[in-house]
């Protein structure tokens, strides 16, 4: 590998670590084992180098992102395959989430543009895929497409930012906390955006409970009229019991 790769792959490391004010050019070039000088040769300034790191990172998105555009205008249904590369891109070098965090949050208008135009055509694909799934009744009518893309890119790349800290620490290592963090991930999104295969159309089931509804309560309201007559005869036959005995002890 040569220098200018290595002092890419140094910075990104550092920068996920420490963040880019918490990172100084002394220390990628320590890491990468070269002078300041050297480093100052291939990127003129600290600010270059950071340009370069956040390009090599969306550039690598972008050689995903044609087959993930390929897989939500392709066949049905792609969410799986979607799920699967979009959480391999992060989990292959979880030190791009935890950069993309860090950006996000100490510079927020940079990676706004950035996010607009390296993320967009991919939630747009992916919000028409739910609203094709929402006609045909797979997947939940309250989903707000766009929102949902958001919350599933967010959960993804904090949850791989964190994972190493948080799943490491709450889950046994015996169990591969991170593949098992990865799994509910996945799991979480499937099941918040499809629904089950007997609940897909609420036109029907809003029929078949309003008809058992109406089944219960004619049975209800009959059981109700048999009891009642029943318990009226019951008073009738003893009234006149009692009136004989009266005429009864009257007559003696």
């Amino acid at each position: 590998m040569d220098v200018r790769l290595q002092v890419l792959h140094a910075a990104t490391k550092l920068f996920a670590a420490h963040g880019f004010d918490g990172t100084s050019l002394q220390d990628i070039a320590a890491a990468v084992g070269i002078r300041k000088p050297s480093l100052l040769y291939h990127y003129p300034s600290k600010e270059a180098l950071r340009l370069a790191v956040l390009d090599n990172v969306l550039e690598r998105w972008n050689d995903v992102l044609p087959r993930l555009l390929m897989v939500a205008a392709g066949g049905e249904p792609p969410f799986a395959a979607v799920m699967d590369e979009l959480v391999a891109f992060f989990t292959a070098d979880p030190d791009r989430a935890r950069l993309l965090v860090r950006e996000i949050l100490d510079r927020p208008a940079d990676m706004r543009q950035r996010v607009t135009t390296h993320v967009t055509p991919w939630v747009n694909a992916i919000a028409d895929y739910i609203r094709r799934g929402q006609q045909r009744g797979d997947i939940h009518t309250q989903v707000d497409p766009e929102a949902y893309v958001l919350q599933v890119v967010n959960m993804v790349v904090s949850g791989v930012a964190t994972a190493t800290s948080l799943a490491g620490a709450l889950l046994p290592e015996s169990s591969g906390p991170t593949e098992r963090h990865t799994r509910e991930l996945q799991r979480i999104a499937r099941f918040s955006l499809f629904r089950a295969p007997d609940a897909r159309d609420s036109r029907i089931i809003g029929d078949s409970g309003a008809a058992e509804r109406t089944a219960i309560q004619p049975s209800g309201a009959a059981e109700r009229t048999a009891i009642q007559p029943s318990g009226a005869a019951e008073r009738t036959a003893r009234q006149p019991s009692s009136a004989d005995g009266e005429r009864a002890s009257e007559g003696s």
